[in-house]
């Protein structure tokens, strides 16, 4: 093996490993490792490398994987034999399950909350029984009205099958009986004591006033704050636990306070009295008669909360798991700071490309396959793990690969001419490897095309490269000279650059960065609206058509 075929089997390899980017300093290491004698020769053949990495980097991932076949097929290899990966069983099932999912409706569904979704849609897939959607709206302060609907709508996406739709907001009245039951068995107290100073005596361990008194003051105060005889703030319903735990969370929690400040955008201001999430989530989790509660290890406080409810109406404990912490670096999910961000039009919507929305990854051609096969392989894990990007990206590469048609896009355009022909055609196909036809080009004189500047300023004047799938030219000052069509010119290093014709139409791609990249793109293009495409050289990317114009949202490289 020449010392060219050395390193380009190297950066290829490189290239396939990291997203279709090779980095010289790795390759330089490769080929040092394999042939020691090249090392006291390294400074001069890092130019070499890098020439090599940049023409690497210049192929699509397609191209990279047939030039690695034909060259080294044993480092394709390497490259994964993944098994699928299982869902471990659930404890302690005996029969059908019954379980839930319970967001919020502060706004749509976000990648976050994808997890929780498709984990408890596996297993109820797996063992039969009951999925249910729980909405938890006892919150009035933090509802998007529109999020009834999206919610149901993200879970179809998702591929998640509810069977039963439960809202919260309807089953006050049921939260009130067990309040009133709970204070009539002496396991639970109206406070009116200011919250600061509860806090600190349950820090302390010891009782407000009230905490004793007897059941038909308890009762009275309780009709006192359904009645509206307190304001906000005034008294809160607290349910009993051991002031003596050596976990201060644990002791005495508030179940059940006052809002009158704002009317809930389903039940008006019906109701003032509101439940809190640990006492209205144990009622409900008692109610649905819940097999199997899947929560994040952050809730665990909340478990050993709801506990003594389960434990004073003596009702049967589902069985609970926690996994681990997921945290998603550089992702927004946060639905205030999303809201705000609409409505200062910082966001275009929910599905603006920087955020993680379920919306959102759906506009960029992120596929549901993709997101479920992510969450099953970090399955039920107890430890903190860190949300991998590259690993989604991949999983959703093999998915829209083989169906997704490529086509060039030019960004930073530069127009230049090429001279000495009259004429060319050429054609290239709409896959490399499926029957879905051919992109058929002819130009006629004088022939102008677009290439990306950046390709522009890293060729030399009197350089001769190749314009992918139509023909060879040479740098001549501000134009270009036509310098025939001999495919040997690749393999004798020549760089290969993509290109649209002068006349293509204009094409904008929104970034998850925020950027906008814009340019042109080939006509066809206006084809696969609706599709995820591969820009080669660049991206898959999702086409839409907007106001007549070619528009992409970017999914990863």
């Amino acid at each position: 093996m020449d010392l060219r075929e050395l390193i380009l089997k190297y950066a290829l390899q490189n290239a396939i490993l990291h997203d279709g980017r090779a980095n010289y300093k790795a390759v330089m290491g490769k080929i040092m490792a394999e042939n020691s004698e090249l090392r006291k020769r390294a400074k001069e053949l890092i130019p070499e490398v890098q020439r090599i990495v940049a023409e690497v980097n210049s192929l699509d991932i397609e191209e990279q994987h047939r030039k690695l076949e034909e060259i080294a097929p044993e480092l394709l290899e390497r490259k994964k034999k993944e098994e699928k990966k299982e869902l471990e069983d659930l404890p302690y099932v005996n029969g059908p399950v019954r379980m839930r999912l319970a967001p919020s409706p502060s706004g749509p569904m976000h990648l976050g909350q994808s997890r929780m979704a498709i984990l408890n849609d596996e297993y109820v897939k797996r063992y039969g029984g009951t999925l249910f959607l729980r909405i938890e709206d006892t919150n009035p302060h933090n509802i998007l009205p529109e999020a009834y609907d999206m919610i149901p709508e993200d879970l179809e996406w998702l591929g998640v099958n509810i069977h039963e739709i439960v809202i919260q907001s309807d089953r006050f009245e049921m939260y009130y009986d067990y309040a009133r039951k709970l204070l009539e068995m002496g396991k639970a107290y109206i406070t009116t004591v200011p919250a600061d100073e509860w806090r600190k005596l349950k820090v302390e361990g010891k009782p407000t006033p009230d905490r004793e008194l007897s059941v038909e003051e308890q009762l009275e105060r309780w009709e006192m704050m359904l009645g509206g005889e307190y304001d906000e703030g005034e008294a809160v319903y607290v349910v009993k636990t051991d002031l003596q735990h050596p976990n201060p969370a644990i002791r005495d929690w508030a179940a059940f306070r006052i809002v009158k400040d704002v009317e809930h955008p389903r039940i008006g201001n019906k109701y003032i009295v509101y439940p809190l999430m640990n006492f209205s989530v144990a009622v409900d989790d008692h109610e649905l008669a819940l097999t199997h509660v899947l929560r994040g290890k952050d809730h665990l406080n909340n478990t050993y909360r709801q506990a003594y409810l389960y434990d004073y109406f003596g009702w049967k404990k589902p069985v609970y798991i926690h996994y681990g912490w997921v945290t998603m670096k550089d992702t927004i999910l946060k639905t205030s700071l999303i809201k705000e961000g609409i409505k200062k039009g910082e966001f275009s919507g929910w599905d603006d490309p920087r955020l993680g929305t379920l919306r959102a990854l759906a506009k960029r051609g992120i596929r549901p396959e993709a997101i479920r096969r992510y969450w099953i392989q970090v399955g039920l894990k107890e430890v903190d793990i860190e949300f991998s990007w590259d690993t989604l990206y991949a999983y959703n590469r093999e998915i829209v690969d083989p169906l997704a048609k490529r086509y060039f896009f030019v960004w930073a355009p530069l127009k230049v001419e090429i001279k000495g022909v009259e004429a060319l055609r050429g054609k290239a196909p709409l896959h490399p490897s499926k029957d879905f036809g051919f992109r058929h080009y002819h130009l006629t004189s004088p022939i102008k095309i677009f290439i990306t500047k950046i390709d522009w300023d890293r060729i030399e004047d009197g350089e001769s490269f190749r314009l992918k799938d139509l023909c060879n030219v040479r740098k001549e000052g501000n134009f270009l000279a036509y310098v025939g069509n001999d495919l040997s010119i690749v393999k004798k290093g020549a760089r290969i650059i993509h290109w649209v014709p002068a006349d293509s139409p204009p094409c904008r791609v929104y970034m998850p960065n925020g950027t906008v990249m814009k340019g042109y793109v080939e006509k066809d293009a206006k084809n696969a609206v609706g599709e995820v495409v591969q820009f080669e050289r660049f991206g898959f990317t999702k086409i839409y058509e907007e106001n007549g114009e070619i528009v992409g949202y970017f999914a990863h490289r």
